[in-house]
Order: structure tokens, then sequence, then C-alpha cells
């Protein structure tokens, strides 16, 4: 990647898996400042993370924990240029990961001292959207973007932008309106885009995103 024409725009990292984040063995920070070396000799601009499961931990605990086993990346991420983020994600990944709304990712980020992954299809039916994104984007330094059709049950289950009920050119405006300038960039994963076939829904999304943030003026 470094000899091609490829741009790494961000590096996905699952932090505290050793097993969760109440019993981490002590891997979880030394791995991490590991992809922060990978990702400055890749000129990455970001890495962002799934925590890790809480364990028997609450919630506030489980933050805490992450903060804790965070805090000796962060300079080190800094000096290397290197930001790092966290994203709020499905529910149905608790074993993995402890924000879910996008108010608990802000919360957290805050408390971590670190930025924010903002993904759409994680939040798009929360209430006062518009007013969290509000909050949300100022940390901001990724927004993931895919759709979803009503009645896929399946984890994970995105689908092509269009193909499915996610209002995005609504919640894409607000986005541009609150002066969000970063990246934008497409998770698309799970049996829809299996059967479709990677390369072509892939190429697809790409082309539905890049003329919808046209329209609208990004």
């Amino acid at each position: 990647m470094q000899r091609g024409r490829v741009t790494v725009g961000c590096i996905n990292h699952p932090f505290a898996l050793h097993p969760d984040l109440e019993r981490d063995s002590g891997m979880a920070t030394p791995a991490l400042m590991r992809v922060i070396d990978l990702a400055a000799q890749l000129r990455a601009p970001s890495i962002y993370l799934i925590t890790g499961g809480r364990g028997a931990l609450s919630w506030e605990q489980a933050a805490q924990r992450f903060a804790a086993l965070l805090a000796p990346c962060r300079e080190h991420a800094a000096a290397s240029g290197v930001s790092l983020l966290v994203e709020n994600a499905s529910p149905l990944t608790v074993d993995i990961h402890i924000a879910h709304t996008l108010p608990d990712a802000r919360h957290l980020a805050q408390a971590a001292g670190i930025g924010l992954c903002v993904d759409l299809h994680a939040c798009w039916s929360e209430a006062m959207l518009r007013e969290k994104l509000a909050e949300a984007l100022p940390l901001a330094g990724l927004v993931q973007v895919s759709d979803h059709v009503p009645g896929d049950r399946t984890t994970p289950c995105r689908a092509v932008p269009g193909d499915g009920a996610v209002p995005l050119a609504a919640i894409l405006r607000d986005v541009l309106e609150l002066g969000y300038t970063g990246l934008f960039d497409l998770e698309l994963l799970g049996p829809r885009i299996e059967a479709e076939g990677a390369a072509k829904a892939c190429t697809r999304a790409a082309r539905n995103l890049s003329d919808l943030l046209t329209r609208l003026g990004a």
C-alpha cells in the first residue's frame, strides 16, 4: 500500500478483546501502540476503535477502564499524527463493544479524550438525531454510511445506500449543514452485499453516495 495508489482513509482496530475490558490481559495497550505505528507508516489519518466487551463491569466502570487502558496511547498517537476515534455500534455487538447510541459514544470519546466515528447505520433511527449530530460532529473524524432494508434482522445487515429505508439525503444534509468536512466511509457487509458481490455492491454504493453528496453540495 505504501508503494501503490491506494490511500488509507482509516484503520479499524478492536481494542480490549483480551478477553474484555474487565479482564484485559495487558495486550490492549501495546497492541494499539503497534497499530498507531502502522497507521503512521501508511499515512492513515485515524484509527477507529471497538472497545471490547465490558465483562461484569457497569457501563460507567467499563468506560473508565477503557479510558485508563487507552491513556498511554493518546500521546503516541498525537505525536504520530494519528487521530484515535471510537464508534457507536449496534447493540448486537455488546460482546465486543460498549457504546451503542450516539450520545453514549460521544460521552465515551470525551471521557477517553479522543475523537468519534459516527456510524449512521447504528443511530439513524434515534430521536432528535440532528441535535445529537450537532453535539457529536465536532469530535467526528469519520462518518460511516450504509442503508438498512426493514425486516433484515441478521447482523451485520448493511445495504447499498439507496436500497433501504434510511433517509440518507436528509441526514447527510444535516451533517453537511452542521459543518462536517471530513471523510465519509462506506461500511458494507452482510448477506445483501455477499449476494450481489462485493465489487459490484461497493462500486454501486460509491456512485450512489458520490452522487448524493454532489447533489447536497459537498
